[in-house]
């Protein structure tokens, strides 16, 4: 394995291997997964709305503003739908090709960065598993601001980390890396406001103290580069400033930021250790060697390339563990770092001694159990969703016992090729679970098959109330016309036009019937149909109603 990574990470041949690697990962999967609720949901909806209107500016689902993030997203997902679809359609794959393109991006920029820091051997292991961890393959297929966020901040990491090492090396960097990061900063602006300029901040800040030093920062050009990033984001702020009349800083600030920083926003609040403990789920099977890379970094943390990537990782994850909203998601950006270290620490050949090769033996434990966990609940999901478990899923189960053995055997004599095994497991996993096993679990997916249900009745969205149910995904799928009530609502809904129909979730029908009875409704019952409502953890069960 060696030999062969050795071979690969000359000239471009890295750039092709991590190209076909992500294609591998991140496209399986991408048309047939329903929207899921909620986030993606909104993503999507809100986009289509901008194409649908022609506002470019204002951000809103349906009749409500949405004033919490910057625009950026939206607009790549609307040139790709204006290139390849078109805002009528339901499919959903061209809003998520903006996220499979973004995290490939963010791979090769992976790349770069661990080329610059520890060489290109390591840098393509990096790459590669970042490709392929838990995390990065799922935002890659989701239509909202992590995957290109995500590529942002390796944009910005690699502009700074080439900075910083020039100047260690008694060099000054080109404008290219000034440029890199402004530029970066600007987008992720864009994208997701002060996420990442503050994850910036205080890797600079961390090099500055440690160096006990500021001469450094001279590299960033900032005369000329802070400018430059906000110029990126300040027409799209006046604009939306002007048409809103100052409303969406505000409630951004107010509604979103804020309530994250004070308290755990919507029933997502959990303690600080959050993210460390989910780090062996989250970053599989990339999380191999995370515990190695980082005791490596740490005492080689007088070396450039390792002071650097503590830089960039410790302030950062200590920033998010503090906050109170946390998401497993959210610190992704700091993960190609990790990755990073851990390949360099399996291509040099590092190994834990005394008793760290106790906790290593016990973290590898822990890497196999997530493992062996990802083929059961393949399996599993077959006997709560569907009738049983399919081929698929016995084939994802085998596939992961197999990169869970193949990393155990090969840990401890060939680390590289322990990290090879995982990855060749997870392209396996990965591929059937987003590909074919999720999108036939009928039973997750309500709102597809609501849409279903009232494609195949002939009912229109704008002719439609619904009850009991009301995530986005249901708003895509159906018709951004559709409308939600409650019982009372929805009887005088029916009372109003003889071609309305209203959907009744099983907990609202006794409600309903009364309100109905009220209004002296003569209704037919239609057909029905169920699912979780996995947003709030309850099987639902919803009924079309008509007028006789």
């Amino acid at each position: 394995m060696r030999t062969a990574i050795d071979a690969w990470s000359a000239g471009r041949r890295p750039y092709l291997l991590l190209v076909l690697l992500c294609l591998a990962l991140h496209l399986p999967g991408l048309a047939a997964l329903p929207p899921f609720d909620r986030d993606e949901a909104r993503f999507v909806q809100a986009t289509r709305q901008m194409l649908d209107s022609g506002d470019f500016v204002q951000i809103r689902f349906q009749d409500e503003a949405r004033n919490k993030k910057p625009v950026g997203i939206h607009w790549l997902q609307a040139a790709s739908v204006g290139a390849l679809s078109d805002a009528a359609s339901t499919a959903v794959w061209p809003y998520r090709l903006v996220s499979a393109a973004a995290a490939m991006i963010a791979v090769l920029l992976t790349f770069a960065l661990g080329a610059a820091l520890f060489g290109r051997p390591a840098a393509l292991l990096g790459a590669a598993v970042t490709a392929g961890a838990l995390v990065v393959v799922t935002e890659a297929h989701l239509a909202k601001t992590d995957a290109a966020l995500l590529a942002s901040a390796l944009a910005v990491e690699l502009g700074l980390a080439r900075i910083y090492l020039a100047h260690r090396a008694g060099q000054v960097a080109g404008r290219g890396a000034a440029l890199l990061f402004w530029a970066g900063i600007g987008v992720a602006g864009l994208i997701k406001g002060p996420v990442v300029p503050a994850l910036a901040l205080l890797a600079a800040g961390a090099l500055t103290v440690a160096d006990r030093s500021t001469a450094w920062l001279s590299g960033l050009r900032t005369l000329w580069g802070l400018p430059l990033a906000v110029a990126l984001v300040a027409p799209w702020l006046v604009l939306v400033s002007s048409a809103t009349d100052g409303a969406f800083l505000g409630e951004a600030i107010r509604s979103d930021l804020l309530p994250k920083l004070t308290g755990g926003q919507e029933s997502h609040g959990a303690p600080p250790g959050y993210y460390l403990a989910l780090l062996a789920v989250t970053a599989w099977p990339a999380s191999l060697f995370v515990p190695l890379g980082i005791a490596v970094a740490w005492f080689g943390r007088r070396t450039p390339g390792f002071r650097f990537a503590l830089a960039w990782i410790v302030p950062g994850w200590l920033l998010f563990e503090l906050v109170p909203t946390k998401l497993p998601h959210y610190v992704m950006p700091l993960y190609p770092t990790l990755f990073l270290l851990a390949a360099h620490a399996a291509w040099t050949g590092v190994a834990a001694a005394g008793r760290w090769r106790w906790a290593m033996a016990a973290w590898l434990a822990l890497w196999a159990a997530v493992g062996l966990g990802l083929g059961v609940l393949a399996v599993a999901t077959g006997f709560v969703f569907a009738d049983g478990p399919s081929l698929a899923a016995i084939v994802v189960a085998a596939a992961a016992l197999a990169a869970v053995a193949g990393g155990i055997r090969l840990a401890g004599r060939d680390a590289p090729s322990a990290m090879a095994a995982g990855l060749a497991g997870a392209v396996v996993v990965f591929g059937l679970l987003f590909a074919v096993i999720l999108p036939r679990l009928d039973g997750l997916w309500l709102g597809r098959s609501t849409a279903a249900l009232l494609a195949r009745e002939g009912v229109p969205a704008n002719r439609t109330v619904v009850v009991g149910y009301s995530e986005p995904s249901l708003v895509f799928l159906a018709g951004t016309a559709i409308d939600f009530a409650d019982a009372a609502g929805a009887a005088r809904h029916l009372a109003a036009g003889p071609g309305n129909a209203a959907l009744i979730g099983d907990r609202d029908r006794a409600r309903f019937a009364a309100a109905a009875a009220a209004a002296g409704l003569d209704l037919v019952e239609g057909p029905a149909v169920r699912g979780l409502n996995y947003s709030r953890g309850r099987w639902t069960e919803l009924t079309l109603y008509r007028r006789r």
